[in-house]
């Protein structure tokens, strides 16, 4: 064999050599790529699974009412009664939807006060939580979060009323965003030791649809139209009234002192 040909041989394999190891590296690669998208993926499902199973590791949590109180009892028709025993009145109701973002205000302003106006023996207390925001007249997701909220306090104990519902306003969702999904409504029973697989079925399965419902309609026959909306021994505090109570908490004493 000449030398000539030699030389050429010793060039086309080592040509050869070459393109046999890109193509091996181009395979690496592209496995690479494939093991690691599946990787990504399953971390962006674990996680889903794990926000839709209330284990999302949210640092929300719970906000623990922790004023004077007195017993809280579930009236027949879904409201939360706060009055000491023997007190008749004067009665103060508080209609309010959770999604409300006026509702929210009125809890930071006197929420504490109003219970302590029941612990106080100042008051009947009735919080008549419902339904305000109702396609078609409010677009999603208002409406649904509205709802979640609503039935994740009529499942919520009566003596956890104070805690959960401090909790709901504290971490309302801005209005037209997505919230009071159920991993966070269970997290914060959880938060308050009170989370139970009934309390789970109960949130998950939206149990309490037809209080929320009994509830919407007591307000909508009371004329209701908008929240939060309180009243006094039957008759609605009038504008001038309410802010009094937003701007000052010593305002609402005022009121229940000349009723």
């Amino acid at each position: 064999m000449s030398k000539n040909i030699r030389q050429r041989s010793a060039r086309e394999r080592i040509a050869e050599e070459r393109r046999k190891q890109n193509a091996r590296e181009k395979q690496r690669k592209l496995l690479l790529g494939v093991v690691g998208g599946l990787v990504a993926a399953s971390v962006v499902v674990v996680a889903v699974v794990a926000m839709r199973n209330g284990t999302s590791g949210s640092d929300r949590k719970a906000v623990a009412y922790t004023g004077p109180a007195v017993t809280a009892t579930r009236q027949d028709d879904g409201s939360i009664l706060m009055a000491k025993e023997g007190v008749t009145g004067p009665t103060l109701e508080v209609f309010e939807d959770f999604q409300c973002p006026a509702c929210k205000r009125l809890d930071e302003a006197v929420g504490d006060v109003i219970k302590k106006a029941a612990a106080d023996g100042r008051a009947r207390v009735v919080f008549r939580p419902f339904q305000l925001f109702k396609a078609p007249a409010f677009p999603e997701p208002m409406p649904s979060v509205s709802r979640r909220g609503a039935n994740a306090a009529f499942c919520a104990p009566a003596d956890k009323w104070a805690s959960y519902t401090k909790t709901l306003f504290a971490h309302q969702p801005v209005e037209g965003k997505n919230g009071f999904e159920n991993g966070e409504l269970l997290g914060w029973a959880r938060d308050l030791g009170f989370h139970t697989p009934e309390f789970d079925r109960c949130v998950t399965n939206m149990e309490k649809a037809a209080d929320i419902e009994k509830a919407t309609a007591y307000a909508e026959r009371q004329k209701v139209t908008s929240t939060p909306l309180v009243r006094l021994d039957g008759k609605d505090l009038t504008p001038e009234q309410m802010d009094q109570v937003f701007s000052d908490p010593s305002g609402l004493d005022r009121i229940l002192s000349a009723s």
